[in-house]
């Protein structure tokens, strides 16, 4: 159970490697101190910083940003090591937050690697502080206990690292902003349109994600539905751009003043960090930016190096793909941004110059107006060109990291396609992520991110089968190709009501087949609740394997015994959770995590039911009951604002190719494609059927 702590109160730690997780209300600089038993600083080398993010046993993000993710490994710190103090800052950079008290009260949370959040605090009653420390873990009797502090600092930075008796405390601060400035990024809240080219990764973790500052993005929805949103469990902060290609983005100069995508990052451990090029020069109204040729000598002459399939920093391999997944898909957003953001900017720059040239009556008629239209527009095409080029050779190197990343995936990651499933045997322990769909942008059809999120589930799903999930984002021929690409095979022209409800529920047991697959045999079970009796056809893998154990009973009857019986499950562990009497539990209740999954709703519910429906969407998933509702929410217009609630809730997914998911970071509109399996194929019959025989295994 989350320990939530006021301010003096301690939590003791039931394990060494853990996340600190910090969520504000604006860009803060997070950072931590390495103090003795007195809680006194040996110098600036006991301070991990964005200038210096890494220490031992330590790692933080590089820049300012609303969500970071600190990575700690108590066993790794030196022994003089007796403190280790969280601080937060505000940056001196324009536009941001003046104090503490001019946002929402930041809050940090102390998690395990595999999400399990340990002990959260809210640092409520700040306001005209810049600085605070926010928590501190301490050893104490050779256990690690965290405390909630909030000490805050109107004296900034300075002021903070001079109390902690640091004699270099002005110097180290003025070090921070210079490199806060610098755009030494790991992450930054919902930039502008950026320049192409791989930014720094961010290290891991969810619902985000473990070692380091990236969480798993969570993408909202374009439509009005503000609870539809989609991959990864979480807020998402995403790499974000230097200071010199937003200038550059600016000036419109984005796609050709930078390189390919060079994969010798930072973040990559087989060849040493390249220099940062100089900036380039901002782009005038006569002609297109360039980069002078020292900057892109380097990269030409040695050429990027090979993608390597789990490259990216993590405890495990497991979390380096995990990483790299996501590192993936923020390039991919971040390259796309950039050439959208130069077309927009050659269009609008071809408008300038037309409307300038053709200002004068004079020249609107004959050669002079001719030759200022075809001048403008062959600009435009040359950036366009320029763009595209850069956006192109990006491409082909994310394309090639996908065919390296794709094959090494585990089976939690892996398509349902993937090779891994052949050689499938039930799994000891719980993997940190499940691969719930793919993603991909229209200017590439050919590259498919997978859509991962965390485990476990810290939200319900809801697979959308009303005509809603046909209309969003209009006719497309790329949805088409999509379309022919998934399992089931699909009539001719758009599918009616009937098959759409068909898809749902194929996807639904396809979720629950993945979710079974990848726990533990016994460790995951599902129940469905069906009144109309529907659903059969698509539950026969499941009730052939024995992981349903029978059809689910129809009518509301049915409803109401399910209902009933997770919502005692809930309030009893909940009990045993709260009074840590776990070993009290009745021994007729199951302990594994349940997958409910609600098909045909609201057909069947009473006002009883709904309500105890809304109790497991809000309270299941802390204590191991998960949601996955099948439904038309247009059905339920007739309960008026009582179940937005729920809606809200959820994570929105469809059953056909949808353009509805748009990541926080750029504002992409995600094409969005279901994990059923290959026409035809038998493989989730195959792994549920191994999955019954693990179980049957003494």
């Amino acid at each position: 159970m989350t320990a939530e702590l006021v301010r003096g109160q301690n939590h003791l730690l039931d394990r060494t490697r853990v996340e600190i997780r910090v969520a504000a209300g604006g860009p803060v600089v997070a950072g931590v101190t390495l103090g003795d038993a007195q809680g006194r600083l040996s110098g600036v080398e006991a301070v991990a910083h964005p200038g210096a993010p890494r220490r031992t046993g330590i790692e933080v993000p590089r820049q300012a940003a609303a969500e970071h993710r600190i990575a700690v490994d108590l066993d790794a710190l030196p022994a003089a090591v007796h403190r280790v103090s969280v601080l937060l800052a505000l940056p001196s950079t324009t536009g941001a937050l003046p104090t503490f008290g001019a946002a929402a009260a930041p809050a940090v949370a102390v998690t395990g690697l595999d999400g399990s959040a340990l002990a959260r605090y809210t640092l409520t009653g700040l306001d005209a502080e810049s600085a605070v420390v926010a928590v501190e873990l301490y050893r104490r009797q050779g256990a690690w206990k965290v405390r909630a502090v909030g000490q805050g600092y109107a004296g900034g930075l300075p002021a903070m690292l001079h109390d902690q008796g640091l004699p270099q405390a002005a110097e180290l601060a003025a070090e921070i902003e210079q490199a806060v400035g610098l755009g030494q990024a790991r992450a930054v809240p919902a930039p502008a349109p950026v320049a192409a080219g791989r930014s720094e990764r961010p290290v891991t973790g969810p619902a985000a994600p473990p070692a380091g500052d990236r969480p798993s993005p969570a993408p909202r929805t374009t439509s009005d539905d503000p609870a539809a949103s989609a991959p990864g469990a979480g807020a998402a902060h995403r790499a974000g751009p230097t200071a010199e290609q937003t200038a550059a983005s600016e000036t419109g100069a984005a796609s050709p003043a930078t390189g390919p995508v060079d994969y010798r990052h930072p973040r990559r451990r087989s060849t040493p960090t390249p220099p940062d090029p100089a900036p380039s020069p901002a782009a005038t109204p006569s002609a297109p930016a360039t980069v002078p040729a020292a900057a892109t000598a380097p990269a030409e002459a040695d050429g990027p190096a090979q993608p390597v399939a789990g490259d990216a920093a993590g405890w495990s391999m497991e979390e380096r793909l995990y990483n790299q997944v996501w590192g993936m898909f923020e390039d991919l957003a971040r390259s796309v941004a950039a050439y959208r953001s130069a077309a927009d900017f050659a269009a609008s720059r071809m408008e300038q110059e037309l409307d300038e040239a053709l200002a004068d009556p004079r020249n609107r008629l004959g050669t002079a107006g001719d030759v200022a239209r075809a001048t403008a527009r062959d600009r435009h095409a040359t950036l366009v060109t320029q763009a595209r080029a850069a956006l192109d050779r990006d491409l082909g190197q994310l394309v090639a990291e996908s065919q390296v990343v794709e094959p090494a995936l585990p089976p939690a990651f892996a398509r349902w396609d993937s090779p891994v499933w052949h050689g499938y045997q039930a799994p000891q322990e719980r993997p940190m992520a499940l691969r719930l769909g793919d993603l991909h942008l229209p200017e590439v059809l050919d590259l498919r991110i997978p859509m991962l999120v965390r485990l476990p589930l810290e939200r319900g799903l809801w697979i959308d089968s009303g005509p809603a999930a046909l209309v969003h984002g209009g006719p497309d021929p790329e949805r088409e190709v999509g379309r022919r690409e998934l399992g089931s095979a699909l009539t001719d022209g758009p599918p009616d009501e009937a098959e759409l409800g068909r898809l749902a529920m194929e996807t639904a047991v396809a979720i629950a087949a993945r979710l079974l697959a990848v726990h533990p045999p016994g460790d995951f079970a599902v129940q469905v609740i069906d009144p109309a009796g529907t659903a059969a056809p698509a539950l026969a893998p499941l009730v052939e394997s024995g992981a349903l154990p029978a059809l689910p009973v129809p009518g509301a009857q049915g409803v109401a015994s399910v209902l009933e019986g997770l919502t005692r499950r809930v309030d009893l562990v909940q009990m045993a959770v709260r009074h840590r009497a776990a070993d009290s539990l009745p021994p007729d209740l199951d302990p594994a995590e349940q997958l409910l999954i609600v098909h045909d709703f609201p057909h069947g519910f009473d006002d009883r039911s709904l309500t105890r429906l809304r109790y497991l969407a809000d309270e299941g998933p802390a204590v191991g009951v998960h949601l996955l509702m099948v439904a038309d929410r247009a059905r339920t217009r007739e309960y008026g604002p009582v179940l937005d609630p729920l809606w809200r809730s959820l994570l929105r997914i469809t059953p056909v190719p949808d353009a509805h998911l748009a990541d926080p970071w750029v504002g992409h509109a995600w094409t969005y494609e279901p994990p059923l399996a290959p026409a035809g194929s038998q493989v989730v019959r195959q792994v549920l059927g191994q999955l019954a025989a693990a179980r049957r295994t003494p």
